[in-house]
């Protein structure tokens, strides 16, 4: 009788420590609020606002260093036009830099990779990069194209996709050298493609455009789309889990968190997520990611393994572009 009521205990104490186990995570969720000019630090593992950091006027993306200790924010702007980015030590949780772009308007993708930061200047249809050890602007080149928003870049750092949404295109562009950018291809696609992000094994490139509610995959060895589906009514953003096998989609229109197979492209479930859901951020163990609803000023945290939203975490106003820091 002991014997049974000890397993019994020793199970529910297992089974409540996996609970516990499955809902932390060792790290720090980053999330910009757009309305509030803040940038807030979430513990990965009581996932309570622990910090918060001013930003620029109207800081919609950001990206954190390979080494996990720095972020870059973009300072996209509100009524005036953005010209700046921030740099935050997160540890220290405070700005230690603010990198002024001049004529370079309207910051907004952004991207961090072997100690340089790519970024788009949406205003003056170029593409930029900072290098911080340099602190200084060391590459940039013309895209041509109106309205470039999201970009993402290849696992080698070779090769960049910018969506843009006003001209119904991607641009490919290899990054070359700061005297001699390479190769650059512009890719047609559905209306207005805005999210965007390219699988882990860097053989495919989603699109997602929100005009017409459709995904458009590209073949990045031949940079073309090889298939085109429907997918809701605004797919703003697309992001691969770590594994490769998943795609999420939030649809801004529709006010659902849709999970996609990357390999059938079929929809495997759609969620509710009203609040104009937008930024999309997975944890890199594959597990858990979050859903910034930007109209309710809270980002929901979605089980993987279930395919559930778990908890809200109100982070104040606009939440949009997020990171981790390990």
């Amino acid at each position: 009788m002991h014997a049974k009521i000890t397993l019994a205990v020793l199970t529910c104490l297992l089974c409540c420590c996996n609970g516990i186990a499955q809902k932390t995570a060792t790290g720090s969720l980053l999330v910009l609020n757009k309305a509030d000019n803040t940038l807030v630090v979430v513990d990965g593992a009581t996932l309570k606002v622990v910090a918060t950091v001013p930003t620029g006027e109207g800081p919609h993306e950001m990206t954190v260093s390979d080494d996990g200790k720095l972020a870059f924010v973009a300072n996209y702007g509100a009524q005036q036009h953005g010209h700046s980015l921030c740099v935050v030590d997160i540890a220290a949780r405070k700005e230690i830099r603010r990198v002024e772009l001049g004529s370079l308007l309207r910051p907004h993708g952004i991207e961090a990779k072997a100690g340089k930061v790519y970024f788009i200047s949406e205003l003056t249809r170029t593409v930029g990069r900072y290098d911080f050890a340099a602190d200084k602007i060391d590459w940039l080149t013309g895209t041509g194209q109106d309205g470039g928003h999201m970009l993402v870049l290849t696992p080698d750092g070779k090769r960049m996709y910018t969506a843009n949404r006003v001209s119904n295109t991607v641009t490919s562009i290899d990054i070359g050298t700061p005297a001699s950018p390479g190769k650059m291809m512009q890719i047609a696609t559905g209306s207005k493609p805005e999210g965007i992000d390219i699988s882990p094994d860097g053989k495919e490139v989603w699109v997602g455009n929100t005009g017409d509610g459709t995904i458009d995959i590209i073949d990045v060895a031949s940079n073309a789309i090889k298939q085109s589906f429907a997918v809701g009514k605004v797919p703003i953003r697309v992001k691969f889990t770590p594994d490769g096998k998943r795609v999420l989609v939030s649809d801004n229109g529709a006010g659902e968190l849709i999970i996609i197979d990357a390999t059938t492209r079929k929809v495997i479930k759609r969620v509710k997520a009203e609040g104009a859901p937008v930024g999309i951020l997975i944890v890199r163990d594959g597990r858990k990611a979050f859903v910034a609803r930007s109209g309710s000023g809270i980002v929901s945290v979605f089980d993987l393994d279930t395919l559930e939203f778990t908890d809200d975490i109100k982070t104040g106003n606009g939440p949009d572009g997020m990171g981790w820091a390990r």
